[in-house]
């Protein structure tokens, strides 16, 4: 029975959120309020969900994909091209984008968007913990405009799934992975400014 419910994704997604209802529905009973904290709870435990699928496709694609493509074989390679890459980039550029409403509902919840994006500067003095967050959420305001502005609509050109020439999907190819490339370079310092926020300022 387990061997056939772990070998259906979707069947197995459906028992692991279940699973993480359960729970959610354990903290609303323990906490005793569905009050604002508890919806911060229930964003962040979304944001960090989405966040993840996001960042470890981002980062399957430039430490497996992009690096080892030169390395496959030629007859091999539409594997990659028409099958692979089309439904990571589709997870991928999802992912980005339930990360961020995440984001911003949380940060609107909990009553700091507009000093965050402001980056404290709003506040006599300066605040410290709005700085730091606005920064991570610059950050990654900007890596989810690089997906869907950038990254997406190159891809569908490089992957054939919009036609174009050889010489454009090359180019569109080069586009997308520089693209990628800052993701990447941006994602290391957002995390930090992500995860350290809530441990240094509460």
């Amino acid at each position: 029975m387990m061997a056939g419910l772990l070998s259906n994704l979707r069947n197995t997604m459906i028992v692991s959120f279940i699973l993480a209802l359960i729970i959610v529905a354990g903290y609303e009973v323990h906490y005793g309020s569905t009050d604002a904290i508890f919806w911060q709870a229930v964003f962040r435990w979304l944001h960090v969900l989405f966040g993840v699928m996001w960042i470890g496709l981002l980062w399957y694609f430039n430490f497996v994909q992009i690096r080892k493509m030169p390395e496959v074989p030629a007859e091999l390679k539409p594997g990659v091209t028409k099958y692979i890459a089309p439904e990571a980039l589709f997870w991928f550029r999802w992912a980005a984008l339930f990360t961020f409403l995440m984001g911003v509902i949380l940060a609107y919840n909990r009553g700091f968007l507009v000093q965050a994006y402001t980056l404290g500067f709003m506040e006599k003095p300066v605040s410290a913990p709005h700085s730091f967050i606005g920064l991570g959420m610059w950050l990654g305001t900007i890596m989810f405009i690089n997906v869907w502005a950038f990254i997406w609509p190159a891809q569908k050109i490089a992957l054939g799934i919009v036609e174009a020439d050889a010489d454009a999907k090359a180019a569109a190819g080069r586009k997308a992975m520089l693209f990628s490339r800052i993701n990447t370079l941006l994602s290391v310092p957002m995390l930090a400014c992500m995860t350290m926020n809530q441990t240094i300022f509460g």
